[in-house]
């Protein structure tokens, strides 16, 4: 400890170094961490980054320790940062390691609603939606500080590990701007916060705009009148005519499938004719062969028995 109580000055280098090591020594512990790290002097880039930051700079009560949390945030203390359904939890290196605790109030139902039916139409997808790139229409509805989506002081909850006896100390504003950040790759994770679902922003625009579709193409459709009119023809006559002449064209088209499928059997069974035949006369000639086989093998049988019979007759004689 210095003089009047105070803890000596450390360099800002010297802080980020140590904060450094103390996500290595998480890490090692098997704890799955998530830092902030910002590149430049901006905290955020897109759309629901700024609009987050600006929507945080608008609390008035807590203008006087928002600074302090920025150049935490910053300077890399944030060390660990995780969002969840209505509450942001997130560890943040100063004298020592603090644990933030946020939790944020869900969207009101009316207020959802309001905000669906005020965007229908005019988001066309959801990367669309999560890139934030819509029309300014849809920017004004979203960011509206009193029924946009961002919540209002009264909806958030802060609490923090550390002595300072505030609601909203520097490592509570710096894990909020590091939310701001966080949006910036993952834009997901506010509606997630919030607990809204954004697909039903997209399904009630893409519905929207089919039924606008369909309404300006039945406006174009031009009536049998006009038709008439136009081209000086009398439709009735012409339809008419058309419900004459169909059935005679559709018996003929009947006719000419029945010849073509006639044309197509009597084909399979010429060729199933011809190769009957060709299998009989095959048949034959195999048959034939084996009698002719029996007939040599039995003459020749016939002809061993004769000769074997004069040798012993032969024998017989001589003695």
């Amino acid at each position: 400890m210095s003089w009047y109580g105070f803890a000596p000055y450390v360099p800002v280098a010297e802080r980020r170094r140590k904060a450094t090591k103390e996500v290595e020594k998480l890490k090692k512990k098997g704890q799955i961490c998530q830092p902030v790290w910002i590149e430049g002097r901006s905290i955020a880039d897109t759309f629901w980054g700024k609009a987050w930051c600006k929507n945080l700079e608008s609390y008035s009560d807590y203008s006087n320790r928002l600074p302090r949390g920025r150049s935490y945030v910053r300077n890399g203390f944030v060390i660990d940062l995780h969002v969840t359904k209505g509450e942001i939890t997130a560890k943040v290196y100063g004298s020592s390691i603090y644990t933030v605790k946020i939790a944020i109030d869900k969207v009101p139902a009316t207020k959802w609603k309001d905000m669906v039916s005020a965007c229908a139409g005019k988001i066309e997808s959801m990367i669309e939606l999560l890139q934030g790139k819509f029309s300014k229409a849809v920017m004004q509805i979203v960011t509206d500080p009193k029924t946009g989506l961002f919540p209002h002081p009264k909806e958030i909850n802060l609490s923090c590990s550390c002595p300072d006896w505030t609601e909203m100390c520097k490592h509570v504003a710096a894990v909020l701007y590091g939310v701001g950040a966080r949006l910036d790759s993952k834009p997901e994770e506010l509606f997630l916060l919030l607990q809204a679902d954004y697909d039903e922003l997209i399904s009630k625009a893409t519905a929207r705009s089919l039924t606008q579709i369909s309404s300006d193409q039945s406006d174009q459709i031009l009536d049998d009148s006009d038709l008439s009119s136009l081209f000086g023809i009398d439709m009735g006559d012409a339809a008419q005519q058309e419900v004459i002449n169909s059935p005679r064209k559709v018996l003929k088209g009947k006719a000419t499938k029945r010849k073509v499928l006639k044309g197509k059997a009597l084909k399979k069974k010429k060729t199933l004719g011809k190769t009957s035949n060709v299998r009989n006369k095959k048949s034959k000639a195999a048959v034939i062969k084996a009698v002719k086989k029996k007939k040599i093998s039995s003459a020749t049988k016939k002809k061993d028995r004769s000769a074997k019979a004069k040798k012993v007759i032969s024998k017989k004689r001589n003695k």
